[in-house]
């Protein structure tokens, strides 16, 4: 049997079309070995292949596009395609494909929280047997057509129905998501035309043709050749669905049974609260374990000690069951839960630690039966990859009193051998392993069950992967060698903080993990997709690059981007420049610098911090030549506090970063070194070619690369999932970003205070694409509120430009204020409109928090003092204000959301 390809694809120079495929003749899987196709025509790419099939073999193929100069390839979106013919019966089969690009906008129809939950209901998945003599397949997908329509197929011969709607071919669904119809157009001459259509099976009418020319089959006249046109997406609108949601930290969450934090088992009553006002969506931040020091630091939620292991603090204790009246455990827990529940804001250590202490003591109680569950035991083979070398980390950084594996002795370095005999159930502490098991298992079913029944209200749950791990977590004790231990993450100077942000998080070793074919990620995500539907990408810009800062620095603004193209020391000789390795690249430093930087304290930091050089010149002696140095001696009480920052500031003052290991060749310049003292002391000709090297090494020389590292990681990371993908893509944007989000289907983030363009001060949500979510706050910022109140000029402005109000702006942000900003979002023609909680319940007066500073969630330069926020009554209460919740409901339906 000979199989023909024929696809239509816009190449450039370089590029090649080719088929891979699960038979030998297209390369068995294997991309180096997959079928080139010729190029022809304008855009058509054609190719064929004989094969002797045998009648058991089902061939399936995908197309590829292949990037000389990269060497890159790039598979087409979905799962692979299939030719289903008997080969005894057929010589030849013909496959005219369209690509299925991953940008499309009706593949976002064809994730998890649209199939799953939010157009479920569309169509049945029934199969209808094929016509025994057919010389044509159609087959088209529709993924937003009415519950009652179904696909038709019109054309310009009897078979299709001499362009009739009276009575057209009707297509049946079938359970790959097709639309599919068979025709022996065998004896008609010349080409048929054709057109799909939507047709009502309610009315029993033609509704309406789909956009665009004539479609075109070609014939050809022999009974044993079979000829499959995969036409795509039918073509009507595919931007008329739009959603609206809701943000919340599960902590956040308020009920009467609450023990003094939001858990899984009071997701419930929020479910219901989002059902009731009409929001498809709950938004919630990370839920992974991050107890590595059983201190207040723990409280951060995007430094998981655990990339797959669950929070114990969200563990709903009465779900797993109750100790006896006569246990002390259990008088305390009746009485700390009215305590911790009436508290404004969440006593992390005292919630925890009780919560710890009172499931050991369940775990205890139940353990025979537990250890013998079957529903367990199928959990754990599932999870054991994960679920043992963290049990075994818990044990022994209690055991060690430290989450740092370094000072662990024999277990220092992850041994896998070693710790399968350490959780072996023979060995006395099997006690304090299973307990382990027993919270991640309970955690497991609590929030299995809060995620059924969102989806049976019709709400999806949105998770949040952050960027990192923690530096001392079970997954770098695991896997060091998918990390640079030697380097932090963390973010340049921006709006939230302005000496950047050092989130003390290893960065990641891409060469390593793309050489596991991502298997670490895929296995994080597949995880993620036991619970959500869609989830949210923290800081997406760090699969493009990351902001490096060296682990001997303590600020952000002491980083570098990873990959870069530094700037070479030939550079500045191009521009004109002497090359000043003292000056440009150690910290620049004067007695007018020192008074203003220390004050009364210049002349002891002159004495104990500095010495001098080349008989004049100010530098900073070895100790105080780094800032973590300082750090700890600040903490030794050593030195004092203004001394410290003084210090970090001296350290920065400098323009320029010499690239480790490139011998005084490579340099980084400093993120924003036109606003330092030491770029202002300069003559004016060297501030403009030193600027001119900064704005292309920061905005210009990058994009290529980074856009080809992006590509190296997101097309293979969004294929191990069928969730829907959305970006947080604010901070330092290039196009390079955009363009592959744009490429690969990816939503992104527009927030109206946040826009991406240094050209505009606000951004408007009118303006914002459709494959998007608009927010008017996240969780790093201000609520409306509390930022009305942060810059009279800026609210002023924005009163008058953005919300079109003539006059002076309110000193307060009004209820009225706060609705106008709802409205706009609402109306955004962006996919989903999303608010914290804090933004809706805004346009209340009688619902929403008296004191608007009290609103926010966390202030990323200050994040180890964030992450407490509780809504300031329980959710029964807000379930019963019928007022408030019917006007929210009113907007949302009035929207068209």
């Amino acid at each position: 049997m000979k199989i023909l390809f024929k696809i239509s694809y816009y190449t450039v120079w370089g590029q090649q079309i080719l088929v891979t495929g699960n038979i030998p003749e297209l390369g068995n899987g294997d991309l180096s070995k997959a079928l080139p196709l010729n190029f022809r025509n304008q855009e058509d790419w054609v190719g064929e292949i004989d094969v002797n099939l045998q009648a058991s073999v089902t061939p399936t193929y995908k197309y590829v596009l292949y990037t000389e100069q990269t060497g890159q390839y790039f598979e087409e979106w979905n799962d692979n395609r299939t030719i289903i013919a008997d080969p005894s019966k057929t010589d030849y089969f013909f496959c005219y494909d369209n690509w299925n690009s991953p940008a499309a906008v009706e593949n976002t129809f064809l994730t998890a929280p649209f199939q799953n939950v939010l157009l479920r209901e569309q169509h049945e998945n029934e199969e209808v047997k094929t016509i025994v003599k057919y010389s044509h397949v159609f087959r088209i997908k529709a993924p937003l057509i009415n519950k009652n329509q179904v696909v038709c197929i019109i054309g310009d011969c009897r078979e299709l129905g001499n362009w009739s709607t009276i009575n057209p071919r009707l297509l049946h669904f079938c359970a790959d998501g097709f639309w599919q119809t068979e025709l022996d157009l065998s004896k008609i001459q010349g080409d048929a035309h054709y057109k799909y259509g939507l047709y009502d099976l309610t009315e029993k009418i033609f509704n309406n043709f789909e956009d665009g020319p004539d479609r075109i089959a070609p014939v050809v006249n022999s009974k044993k050749t079979i000829i499959k046109l995969t036409d795509g997406f039918i073509r009507i609108s595919s931007q008329t669905w739009r959603g609206a949601g809701v943000g919340l930290p599960v902590f956040s969450i308020r009920t009467r049974k609450s023990f003094g934090v939001g858990d899984f088992g009071d997701l419930k009553l929020f479910i219901d609260w989002a059902q009731r006002v009409g929001l498809k969506l709950i938004q919630v931040l990370p839920l992974n374990d991050t107890i590595g020091t059983h201190t207040d630091a723990d409280v951060l939620p995007y430094a998981a000690i655990s990339a797959f292991a669950l929070n114990p603090l969200f563990l709903n204790l009465p779900a797993i069951g109750k100790l006896p009246a006569d246990n002390p455990l259990q008088k305390v827990y009746e009485t700390k839960q009215a305590e911790l529940n009436d508290l404004e804001l969440i006593a992390f250590l005292d919630v925890i630690n009780f919560k710890l202490e009172y499931a050991k003591e369940l775990y205890l109680m139940q353990k025979d039966d537990f250890l013998n569950n079957k529903d367990f035991y199928r959990f754990f083979e599932k999870n054991k990859f994960w679920l043992v070398p963290y049990a075994a980390y818990c044990l022994l950084r209690d055991r060690n009193k430290t989450s740092d594996y370094r000072q662990w002795k024999d277990f220092d370095k992850y041994d896998a051998t070693k710790i399968a005999e350490f959780t072996a159930p023979q060995q006395t502490h099997y006690d304090e392993i299973a307990l382990n098991y027993f919270i991640q298992y309970h955690l497991h079913v609590q929030l299995s069950k809060a995620a059924d029944y969102a989806h049976q209200c019709g709400v999806v749950l949105k998770g949040d992967i952050p960027i990192g791990v923690n530096r001392n977590s079970v997954d770098t004790w695991v896997s060091p060698e998918l990390f640079h231990m030697h380097m932090q993450a963390g973010a340049p100077p921006d709006m939230f903080a302005v000496k950047g942000q050092n989130w003390e998080l290893p960065t990641y070793n891409w060469d390593a993990i793309k050489r596991s074919g991502f298997d670490w990620w895929k296995k994080r995500f597949a995880q993620m997709s036991n619970y959500f539907d869609t989830f949210r990408i923290d800081h997406i810009l760090g699969f493009f690059r990351i902001w490096e800062i060296p682990t001997n620095h303590v600020e952000g603004i002491m980083g570098h981007l990873n990959p870069s193209t530094p700037i070479h020391i030939n550079e500045f000789s191009e521009k004109g420049l002497w090359f000043d390795y003292n000056r440009y690249c150690k910290p620049y430093i004067t007695d007018t610098i020192l008074w203003d930087f220390f004050g009364d304290e210049a002349s002891y930091v002159k004495t104990n911090c500095l010495q001098i050089e080349d008989g004049w010149v100010l530098r900073l002696k070895t100790p105080y030549q780094n800032q973590a140095s300082i750090e700890k001696m600040f903490e030794e009480g050593k030195i004092s506090e203004k001394v410290k920052w003084g210090l970090f500031d001296l350290i920065s003052n400098v323009l320029l970063f010499e690239v480790e290991g490139s011998n005084g060749s490579l340099f980084y310049p400093r993120y924003g070194f036109e606003s330092l003292r030491t770029f202002r002391d300069l003559d004016d000709y060297t501030k403009n070619k030193l600027r001119e090297l900064y704005v292309d090494y920061f905005y210009r020389r990058q994009d290529a690369h980074w856009y080809q590292s992006g590509m190296e990681k997101l097309p293979a990371l969004k294929r191990a999932t069928n969730m829907l993908i959305c970006g947080e893509d604010l901070g330092m944007m290039t196009h390079c970003v955009t363009t592959v989000m744009n490429e690969l289907g990816i939503l992104s983030l527009e927030v109206q205070r946040a826009p991406k363009s240094d050209k505009l001060e606000f951004f408007h949500p009118a303006d914002a694409p459709y494959l998007s979510v608009v927010t008017p706050s996240t969780h790093d910022m201000s609520t409306i509120r509390g930022w009305w109140e942060e810059d009279r000029d800026v609210t002023q402005r924005f009163y008058n430009s953005q919300l079109g109000h003539w006059g002076e702006a309110p000193w307060f942000c009004d209820w009225w204020i706060c609705r106008d900003i709802l409205l706009q979002h609402l109306y955004s023609p962006a996919m989903w409109a999303i608010f914290q909680m804090q933004d809706l319940l805004s346009i209340s007066e009688s619902v929403r928090r008296e004191n608007p500073h009290e609103e926010r969630i966390n202030v990323p330069s200050n994040s180890k003092f964030s992450w407490r926020f509780r809504l300031h009554f329980n959710m029964e209460d807000l379930l019963k204000n019928d007022d408030f919740n019917n006007e929210l409901k009113n907007y949302i339906i009035q929207s068209g959301r």
